[in-house]
């Protein structure tokens, strides 16, 4: 059985950083591509950032959110980071982390951890 455990959501002013962590178990995970993914209030849940399995390891992001957050990953710990740095009050939402089977993320992820807050105050 697949568990995402996320961690590291929290209450922050506007211009602050938080790294949140997503620690896997029941896969093999640095064959798996990984994303977190969030979902506002009244809106609908959308890609933040993806980052692919396998040796070569290929990131990509939201528009809105380049320049600003970072995803990585550490196999050997079987967690994937977010760094979120220079936060705005619209990056408030529930953060999920999200896990592939494949080492490229193919249609909707297959796993999903059970979320965690951030809320940005201006």
């Amino acid at each position: 059985q697949v568990q995402l455990v996320e961690s590291g959501g929290d209450y922050v002013q506007a211009g602050g950083s938080l790294r949140l962590s997503c620690t896997a178990s029941g896969t093999i995970f640095s064959a798996n591509a990984m994303a977190w993914y969030r979902q506002g209030p009244g809106k609908q849940r959308e890609l933040v950032a993806g980052t692919t399995g396998g040796r070569t390891t290929l990131t990509n992001y939201a528009d809105s959110v380049k320049g600003r957050f970072t995803i990585s990953r550490d196999n050997a710990k079987r967690t994937v980071y977010l760094q979120m740095n220079n936060l705005k009050p619209e990056d408030t939402a529930v953060y999920y982390c999200a896990a592939h089977r494949s080492t490229v993320a193919l249609g909707d992820p297959d796993y999903w951890g059970q979320g965690t807050q951030v809320t940005v105050s201006s």
